[in-house]
């Protein structure tokens, strides 16, 4: 079973997406916030990483960065979830070291597809 890091800040969402995630099979593991979610990065040892980018405390493009400066956990994929979809927001994301990007509210068969690709 793949565990996957759920780091966000909205406690809908998160209930919403874990729940979800969980009937698919995955284990979920959550953090509330970037520092929260760098610290479980390590701690978790989750095979993959769904960032939300509008954290408390430290924003996800900050803490995948640190994720990804980190040998312990560079290798683990991390897709960035945002609200805020702007223009130029993927390229940003991606250059933090995100591997791919899904937009919010969540589609979900889109994103178990692109949580499938990188597991």
């Amino acid at each position: 079973m793949s565990k996957i890091l759920l780091v966000e800040d909205n406690e809908m969402n998160r209930d919403m997406l874990s729940r979800r995630l969980e009937r698919k099979g995955y284990e979920v593991v959550i953090a509330v916030d970037g520092q929260a979610g760098v610290d479980m990065a390590s701690s978790a040892s989750p095979d993959l990483i769904l960032m939300d980018l509008s954290l408390p405390v430290m924003d996800g493009w900050e803490a995948t960065r640190r994720i990804k400066a980190d040998a312990a956990t560079q290798n683990i994929p991390v897709i960035a979830l945002t609200a805020h979809a702007m223009a130029g927001d993927e390229q940003k994301a991606r250059e933090a070291g995100c591997d791919d990007y899904d937009t919010k509210p969540v589609e979900l068969n889109r994103l178990l597809g692109k949580i499938d690709k990188l597991l």
